[in-house]
């Protein structure tokens, strides 16, 4: 049995969605980032499941590899990283809950929001950023498929414009290593 067909036509997928991604909106999210940096505002990321490990790798990609050695220093918080939290807010309080509880602890306005999900529906998030949006916060949503109602709520969207769960966590990844390797190169 031969897998190189598959192999090949998910590859060929993953291309084609490529081409599609709205650079203006990563170059805005870039900028925002940067910018959050710049005037010491606190950066949050959150997902579920596999976007819960984008929001952490987007943490230490920020905080390590754009803050190391540098004057100025990524303020990157995965809310999904403190396990004890989480699961209290879900035991106690509700699943829903989890991020905008946290928030509701932290966020000042002008911090920035970056939501994952693949959906764009997960009710934790989208609680997380009305909340959010209500604040004072900036809000860069990470999506797929329609966008679901984080793409009408978010300021920034990274829309990745497929109904393919796996080639949208494959290229929110990318969003995150793109940004990175554009902001590396700035020695500040």
């Amino acid at each position: 049995m031969s897998y190189f067909e598959k192999i090949n036509g998910y590859l060929e997928t993953l291309t084609e969605t490529i081409k599609k991604l709205d650079r203006t909106e990563i170059e805005k999210a870039i900028i925002c980032l940067k910018s959050a940096r710049d005037t010491g505002h606190f950066i949050y990321s959150m997902g579920n499941g596999g976007s819960a490990a984008t929001a952490s790798h987007f943490a230490g990609d920020f905080n390590k590899g754009l803050s190391l050695g540098r004057k100025k220093r990524f303020k990157f918080i995965a809310l999904n990283d403190n396990l004890p939290t989480v699961l209290s807010l879900a035991n106690d309080v509700s699943y829903e809950s989890i991020f905008v509880e946290q928030l509701k602890n932290f966020l000042q306005p002008g911090d920035v929001v970056v939501a994952i999900s693949g959906s764009g529906n997960s009710a934790n998030i989208i609680n997380a950023v009305t909340w959010a949006k209500e604040k004072g916060g900036i809000v860069i949503g990470l999506t797929g498929y329609s966008g679901g109602k984080l793409f009408a709520l978010s300021d920034i969207n990274l829309h990745v414009p497929i109904d393919n769960m796996q080639i949208v966590e494959d290229l929110h990844m990318v969003f995150d290593h793109l940004m990175m390797s554009v902001l590396y190169e700035e020695a500040e």
